[in-house]
This record gives C-alpha cells, sequence and structure tokens, in this order.
C-alpha cells in the first residue's frame, strides 16, 4: 500500500485592485398567465387531435398538465374571472360592522353611565340640602318606581 501524499490545491484570488462585483442578480418572480392567454392555451389543447401534441404543446408553453387540468375545471364551472392570476398570500378580513357597532353602543353606555353618576350626585345634594333648611321633600310612590 502506498500512501499518499497531500495534494496542494490551488485556488486563484482576483487581484487586490479589483472590487467584487456589485450586481445584484434579478430574483426569480412566478409566471402568471392572464385569461385570453389560457384560454388560448386550453383552445390549442382542446384542437390537439394526434397522440403527443398536447405533450409538445405543454413543452413549448412550458406548463404542467396540471395546469391544463386545472384551467379546464374554472372553464367548466363557468368561472371564466377566476382564470385570472389571483394575489398570493392571506386573504384580508373584511371589516365586521358588528365590532363598529358594539364600539358606538358603548361609546354611548359610557356616557350615560356619566349623566347616571352626574344625576345621582344631583339628587344626593338636593336631599342634603332640603335636610338643612328642614324642609321635606316629597316620597316616590313605589308604584312610581320602576
Amino acid at each position: 500500500m502506498t500512501s499518499r501524499k497531500p495534494s496542494l490545491i490551488v485556488v486563484p484570488q482576483q487581484p487586490a485592485s479589483r472590487p467584487p462585483d456589485p450586481e445584484v442578480l434579478p430574483k426569480a418572480s412566478r409566471r402568471a398567465f392572464s385569461a385570453a392567454e389560457k384560454l388560448r392555451i386550453l383552445h390549442e389543447a382542446d384542437t390537439c387531435t394526434q397522440p403527443g401534441q398536447i405533450g409538445a404543446l405543454l413543452r413549448r408553453e412550458g406548463l404542467y398538465s396540471s395546469h391544463l387540468v386545472k384551467w379546464r375545471r374554472l372553464r367548466a364551472a363557468g368561472q371564466l374571472q377566476a382564470l385570472t392570476p389571483q394575489p398570493r398570500g392571506p386573504k384580508p378580513t373584511p371589516p365586521d360592522p358588528l365590532v363598529a357597532e358594539l364600539a358606538q353602543v358603548r361609546n354611548e353606555n359610557a356616557r350615560l353611565q356619566a349623566r347616571l353618576a352626574q344625576a345621582e350626585l344631583i339628587i344626593d345634594v338636593q336631599k342634603k340640602v332640603a335636610q338643612l333648611l328642614g324642609a321635606s321633600l316629597p316620597t316616590p310612590r313605589s308604584d312610581e318606581r320602576s
């Protein structure tokens, strides 16, 4: 058995006077097909009669067969507008009308509670003034109170 000698790996280095290339490569983006393009491709696929023509169409357009299946289902369901590309990500939730109404009712309740507290304070002051002056206030009957 022979022993191996360590090999020396030479890595070419750039000259010190030349800075690295600052160019940023563009980020790949998803392809988006318009409804017209999807319908055109579906029409071409529907006119294919010979074996292998659909495969050639898919290779030429850079598609998968699952695209055709999905687009055909949408077309059959009559959802032409569904053939337009949809934005990705979570869908925004519409504002609940009950939330605004609840906030309005809470604000009104707080306002009425403050007015009630003020009215009770005024009534207590009137009772104390009447006691100091020795005047008797009429007491409400039990059938008037609710």
